[in-house]
């Protein structure tokens, strides 16, 4: 099973960089997940450029995503809302429908008491919008600093609640085949 993450931060030590690489290491046999690392080289949406023919950088994200059985969305929260790069990558994949019916799981990592559980909400209701199957098991991490050591998850809890979260994509993915 081939699972794509999609991180929603272009910094190198984002908090939900070190979530996605965690879940990453979490995947049981015979499932994989690779973050796409392309979100800095999509260009900003423009529907004239989508009708004309999209570059080469949106074609690569929209056959990654084609091609995963789940995703994986990690993503800061940003002036109450997801990352505007996220929300430039979704742009580029609505008239491309690569996630609809797609199951995706939503994590939202902040050092904040929420989570980022404001940008968890807005990216949920932009996925089902674009008819994606968000799974309830979608999760923020509250404190997330804190819970993290070295790159990657260090809390047992959370690296538990981030198994139940793969386990849910791999059921969603084995439904929908």
């Amino acid at each position: 099973m081939e699972f794509v993450g999609i991180v929603g931060s272009l910094r190198a030590g984002s908090l939900n960089r070190q979530v996605a690489l965690t879940a990453a290491d979490l995947c049981g046999p015979g499932t994989s997940l690779t973050l796409y690392e392309g979100l800095a080289r999509l260009p900003y949406f423009e529907h004239d450029v989508e009708l004309a023919g999209p570059p080469e950088s949106v074609l690569d994200l929209r056959a990654r995503l084609a091609a995963a059985d789940a995703v994986l969305i990690t993503c800061p929260e940003y002036a109450a809302g997801m990352s505007g790069v996220l929300k430039n990558a979704l742009e580029w994949v609505v008239g491309g429908g690569e996630l609809v019916d797609k199951p995706v799981a939503v994590v939202t990592a902040s050092p904040a008491v929420t989570g980022g559980e404001r940008a968890r909400a807005w990216t949920t209701e932009t996925l089902r919008m674009m008819g994606a199957d968000v799974l309830p098991e979608s999760m923020s991490v509250p404190k997330a600093g804190t819970r993290l050591k070295d790159g990657r998850v260090d809390d047992e809890t959370l690296r538990e609640q981030l198994r139940g979260v793969l386990a849910a994509m791999e059921a969603a993915a084995l439904a929908r085949r």
